[in-house]
């Protein structure tokens, strides 16, 4: 389970406001990628954080709900055309310098999810691979980043509907893929990525 071991650690070299950053949606077809960045309260840590991929849908939703009750959070969310762009993984980067930038104050570090900084903040950063299972700011990260994106799917699902956006969240799944073939590419839709490349003939 994840604990406070990296902001204990931060804290003890006297850095005291510290978030934990992470994103959701980086492989799917269609969909922003979105980011978090989260500063708990130590003396208010909602129970049962962890990894977003190992909770409930229900679980992260409550746990979404007390984290914007007690919490600082800031979001970043990168849309299509800049996937598209710039690549998925430097859109998923710029995304979380974007959600550091959204905090109500300059975090003096933040926990970064995986082995890259993003390139273009000037805050001190620390990367932690598998951060999401290690670090609670991490993991409140991952939770309010994939909540967020689920939300924004399931929206899409209403404006755009037969592709199954609220269930499949946009993955690639065999009936997402489909859809896709039957129906066409929709303006959400990753055109950079090689199935939805193809619908398009070829065009990204």
């Amino acid at each position: 389970m994840p604990d406070f071991s990296f902001e204990d650690k931060a804290r003890t070299d006297g850095l005291a406001y510290i978030a934990g950053v992470d994103e959701a949606g980086r492989g799917p077809l269609a969909g922003p990628v979105v980011a978090a960045a989260v500063v708990l309260d130590p003396g208010c840590v909602p129970s049962g954080l962890d990894d977003s991929k190992k909770l409930s849908a229900g679980r992260r939703e409550r746990l979404c709900k007390t984290l914007i009750e007690t919490a600082e959070i800031g979001i970043g969310i990168a849309p299509p055309c800049r996937i598209d762009t710039m690549n998925i993984r430097a859109a998923s980067l710029w995304a979380m310098a974007r959600a550091i930038e959204a905090l109500s104050r300059r975090p003096d570090l933040a926990l970064i999810d995986g082995r890259d900084v993003p390139p273009d903040t000037d805050i001190a950063c620390q990367t932690v691979i598998g951060g999401d299972a290690k670090s609670l700011s991490i993991a409140a990260a991952s939770i309010v980043a994939k909540v967020w994106r689920d939300r924004i799917m399931v929206a899409l699902d209403r404006s755009h509907p037969g592709y199954g956006f609220a269930d499949n969240k946009g993955y690639p799944t065999a009936a997402h893929r489909a859809a896709l073939a039957s129906l066409g590419a929709t303006p959400h839709h990753r055109r950079s990525f090689a199935p939805v490349r193809s619908v398009l003939g070829g065009r990204a």
